[in-house]
């Protein structure tokens, strides 16, 4: 792709996202658009993000289940920038009109002591870069129309991050079973989701050394002291003003968030 058109793009992206609106599918228009470009498009959106003053504290990875996948017809997750802004405490209260079209996603949360940055690195080794897990919402919101998005869509837009909401509980991860550890959702008090570590790639760490290969390949390294949200652990839950939200993971802890 021109650079020219990529900056463009990427611009949008930047102006939908603070004008809280959305845009027609990039694949829609460019149908050649590729994966390499995609996330050439997300650098200019982050890049324009930290000139306007927000600063990467994290990062996260995404599309980590099969269903998902097949729904977008990759074999392989995505990634996108953790900012500052984009955190919220637990029990916060968010406005709904910052957000455009969100849905809520329970996972495991990592905070890293080491720095992790591949090739080669492995499930072991993220376990000991580690130094704590917490509970978290992530946010998901799509500066997309009616998320009618395709991979190359999803990862133009940063991996169709919003915000995300940290647990108050911190967790040595030797201490827990990542992967049987159950979790449970709530929306306004009934049980809208469940599942455990295993749904994010067989492991949450199978999950973070994924990403920490994928973006050593690019260049980046996940640091000691950021924050990496390791995938969903079960089925996105549309949110609206009104709504209020709880999960817990067994042995991590609990979360909580509610839309005002």
């Amino acid at each position: 792709m021109d650079p020219t058109l990529t900056s463009a793009l990427g611009d949008e992206l930047f102006a939908a996202l603070t004008e809280r609106r959305t845009i027609e599918p990039l694949t829609s228009r460019y149908p050649g658009l590729t994966l390499n470009d995609a996330y050439a498009i997300q650098q200019v959106l982050t890049a324009r993000r930290v000139a306007a003053g927000e600063k990467i504290i994290g990062k996260k990875i995404g599309v980590t289940s099969q269903a998902v996948m097949n729904l977008l017809g990759v074999d392989q997750p995505d990634f996108g920038m953790l900012m500052d802004t984009m955190w919220h405490a637990d029990g916060s209260k968010i406005a709904a009109s910052s957000l455009i079209q969100p849905k809520a996603e329970a996972e495991i949360a990592f905070h890293l002591k080491r720095d992790l940055k591949g090739p080669g690195v492995t499930a072991d080794d993220v376990l000991a870069a580690t130094d704590t897990v917490l509970a978290c919402f992530e946010i998901v919101d799509s500066r997309i129309r009616d998320w009618r998005i395709k991979i190359q869509d999803t990862v133009a837009d940063n991996a169709s991050c919003g915000v995300f909401v940290l647990g108050e509980m911190r967790v040595d991860p030797q201490q827990v079973d990542l992967l049987a550890c159950p979790m449970v959702m709530e929306k306004n008090g009934v049980v809208v989701a469940t599942g455990s570590g295993v749904a994010t790639m067989g492991s949450p760490l199978n999950a973070v050394a994924w990403l920490a290969n994928a973006m050593g390949q690019r260049g980046v390294t996940l640091h000691a002291g950021e924050i990496v949200l390791s995938g969903a652990l079960g089925a996105m839950v549309p949110v609206v003003a009104g709504d209020s939200l709880r999960m817990n993971i067994g042995g991590i802890g609990a979360c909580s968030i509610s839309f005002v």
